[in-house]
């Protein structure tokens, strides 16, 4: 099979997902499992389902992204949670614009498929940080979702040094100093498979949006 982009899936103890999340890979898409330390076997079954399985040690979003990038070799990435909330089937929404030279950074915007979908703890902070960021940049984006596509070269060219949950923020900041052309569009999203270990908790969003606010504060 001929690879046109790497999807690079950070995983922290995804094992009961990864079966359903690595099936729906559209043709000519390559998985790229950055395992951050789990121990329940994830990198084995995701080893066994034929995906790229990459060690990352240092915990953190941003660590394992980052070194999934860093181990791609396809010219455009995305990258998605691979928790089982988004489809991967939907992923040529969000790297089409990129391949068809529209758009530089592509992200999903998360439209809930029930209501348990997306946790309204997780939900108020997520609007909150997109407002702040359109008040404090002009960006105008709904959502910081994590599911994405930019060409790869270009995103490492950005510098991105957050490695915990202000990872996505920095990616939007640094894209928009750099002149990118950013887009948005819908995606499913559905109830995660397991607990979340950021937005599935309370103490989690907080630290996602104490993580988010630092960079916004910088920017300001």
């Amino acid at each position: 099979m001929s690879v046109t982009i790497d999807v690079v899936l950070p995983c922290l103890d995804e094992a009961a997902a990864l079966p359903g999340v690595l099936g729906g890979l559209p043709s000519g898409m390559r998985a790229i499992v950055v395992d951050n330390g789990s121990t329940d076997g994830s990198a084995s079954v995701a080893e066994r389902l034929g995906a790229m399985v990459v060690h990352e040690a240092r915990r953190g979003f941003g660590a394992a992204v980052h070194a999934g990038v860093s181990a791609a070799t396809s010219d455009i990435v995305a990258i998605c949670d691979a928790d089982g909330s988004f489809d991967l089937a939907e992923l040529p929404r969000v790297t089409g614009p990129v391949l068809a030279g529209e758009c530089d950074l592509v992200l999903g915007r998360r439209i809930p498929v029930s209501r348990g979908a997306w946790l309204p703890h997780a939900r108020i902070a997520n609007a909150y940080l997109s407002r702040r960021l359109r008040a404090r940049s002009g960006i105008i984006l709904h959502d910081l979702g994590p599911m994405r596509a930019a060409r790869r070269e270009r995103l490492l060219s950005l510098g991105l040094r957050d490695r915990r949950s202000g990872y996505p923020l920095e990616m939007v900041l640094a894209a928009a100093r750099e002149g990118w052309r950013i887009g948005e569009v819908d995606v499913t999203y559905r109830p995660r498979d397991g607990r979340s270990k950021v937005t599935g908790t309370v103490r989690g969003t907080a630290i996602a949006i104490a993580d988010m606010s630092r960079l916004l504060r910088k920017r300001g």
